[in-house]
């Protein structure tokens, strides 16, 4: 079992991305035959409905996480909700799932989509550099 700091958490929603604001957050890979992590927000009560309807329901969700270092590329994950504590004014959110296996070819599929699209060429290096970091869903992609 490894152990990391979790500094920043995306819940993705059909075409949208929802950065959550987290205050402390840990991720255990748990290194067994499943491949399962474990992933605890600590983060604001104003969260609690959106959580709660995705525990309610059973929903299984994707999300991107950044692990260990802020500069570090988001892992894209396929979660669901266990608990839900609250802690004063504060929740504790477990959660429990995979990492998703990302296309060996992202970066190439992205620059075609980018050309595609006939930007600049600062328009196109800043659009990369961006998507690279977020990874949004492709034309092409899944």
């Amino acid at each position: 079992m490894k152990t990391f700091k979790l500094m920043a958490f995306d819940l993705l929603t059909d075409d949208t991305i929802q950065p959550i604001r987290i205050i402390d957050g840990l991720t255990i890979n748990l290194e067994d035959s499943h491949q399962s992590w474990v992933l605890e927000l600590f983060i604001p009560n104003e969260y609690h409905s959106i959580f709660k309807t995705l525990q309610e329901n059973n929903s299984v969700f994707d999300a991107h996480a950044v692990i260990s270092f802020p500069d570090n590329e988001p892992a894209p994950f396929s979660l669901i909700v266990s608990t839900i504590t609250e802690i004063g004014d504060r929740l504790s959110v477990l959660l429990k799932g995979s990492i998703k296996a990302r296309r060996q070819k992202y970066a190439e599929l992205l620059l075609q989509q980018l050309l595609e699209e006939g930007l600049s060429n600062d328009e196109l290096l800043q659009r990369f550099q961006h998507d690279m970091k977020e990874r949004p869903k492709l034309n092409r992609q899944q």
